[in-house]
């Protein structure tokens, strides 16, 4: 009998805590580093993880870096082959905080909120800082956000053959509607 109590106290706890997590498991992050002249170079993944806990503001996001589809193949297997080492790093992460966030405070109007953490990409880690709009819309919290990240501070190298045409400065924009 007591482990049936127990059992079902598991169950309601996980449910009621269950309830101030949003998740997408189709966020979309799009980044470019192209040089003005030369072919663009950007990616576009549609199927990233994002988890919003709404009652502390904590968020965490998981992107594999072989779902990045590129226009030409060729960019694509460079990138995971060469730049990023997908099989050796295979995803990137983010986990943070959105300062100040409410979500009892979310309108159909975004709002500019800071959210602060830690970026690791190519087994490394950065601490960041980003503004991101964010509102209520009618599938859920829409989050976006454009920054800008620079490849040195990943040890991402680019080769000098093709330094001219891909920026070490690349602008990053992520879409996410969480439910």
């Amino acid at each position: 009998m007591k482990t049936k109590i127990i059992m079902a106290l598991l169950l309601i706890s996980s449910l009621s805590f269950s309830q101030d997590k949003l998740i997408t498991k189709t966020g979309t992050i799009t980044f470019e580093a192209s040089v003005p002249s030369f072919e663009q170079v950007k990616a576009k993944n549609s199927g990233v993880s994002c988890v919003l806990n709404t009652k502390t503001g904590e968020i965490a996001s998981l992107a594999l870096l072989k779902g990045f589809r590129f226009k030409v193949a060729l960019m694509e297997e460079h990138f995971n082959e060469n730049y990023v080492e997908s099989d050796k790093f295979p995803k990137a992460t983010f986990k943070g905080k959105i300062e100040n966030f409410d979500l009892s405070k979310l309108t159909t109007t975004a709002n500019n909120y800071t959210i602060k953490g830690k970026l690791e990409l190519h087994g490394k880690s950065k601490d960041i800082a980003i503004t991101a709009k964010i509102k209520k819309g009618k599938d859920g919290i829409e989050i976006v956000s454009d920054f800008t990240v620079n490849t040195d501070d990943f040890d991402i190298e680019i080769p000098s053959v093709v330094s001219k045409k891909v920026t070490k400065k690349v602008n990053v924009r992520f879409e996410f509607v969480l439910k």
